[in-house]
């Protein structure tokens, strides 16, 4: 069958940068979440296109599967999930305002944004980035290929090591699940 090819190729490919991920980068990240869970700073995560589906998937992950802890509750807000409020400020502001100017209304010193893009250069993105940096808020990206502008724009980068947007979106999702296992509290024995 000729498909099979290509999917060998793309599921070979995936697991080699899953092997390429810089784990002690994702345990920072995990640490500035945690933190932010445990001090009641809320969370904005904010993406464009594909990124936004993620985004929203991680809200959702990071709100909801959170609880039951001994922890607090994560507060974590999409920037791309009101849809009046996304259309309205680009009709009214542009495009590229749709979440700085959210930043600027709900975002407080000491909060997190959590910014997605797969090749780093959404300017939407960079905007609500410098809004964030701004109000003194601490940013994290999830990027792909070789970070793009995003990655000197954030005070910690997670660059996906390929150059592929399929590949960079799905390890996006999987370092969702992994991050909200860790919030949750999950542990796994280090024989695993």
């Amino acid at each position: 069958m000729e498909a099979v090819p290509y999917i060998n190729t793309y599921l070979n490919g995936l697991k080699d940068v899953i092997d390429a991920l810089p784990r002690e980068t994702i345990a920072k990240i995990y640490a500035k979440l945690e933190e932010c869970q445990v001090s009641g700073q809320t969370l904005f995560v904010m993406g464009n296109g594909g990124s936004a589906a993620t985004a929203s998937h991680m809200v959702c992950d990071m709100g909801k599967n959170t609880r039951g802890t001994q922890k607090p509750r994560l507060r974590v807000i999409g920037l791309a999930d009101n849809m009046a409020s996304f259309s309205a400020y680009a009709n009214d502001e542009g495009y590229d305002r749709v979440f700085a100017e959210q930043i600027i209304s709900l975002g407080r010193p000491g909060d997190v944004v959590l910014a997605i893009s797969g090749s780093g250069n959404s300017a939407n993105v960079l905007e609500g980035l410098k809004a964030a940096r701004e109000i003194g808020m601490y940013s994290i990206g999830f990027i792909g290929y070789s970070g793009g502008k995003m990655k000197d724009a954030v005070d910690l980068p997670l660059i996906v090591p390929v150059n592929d947007m399929e590949q960079v979106e799905d390890l996006h999702m999987v370092l969702d699940h992994v991050l909200t296992g860790l919030l949750r509290g999950r542990r796994y024995d280090i024989a695993h």
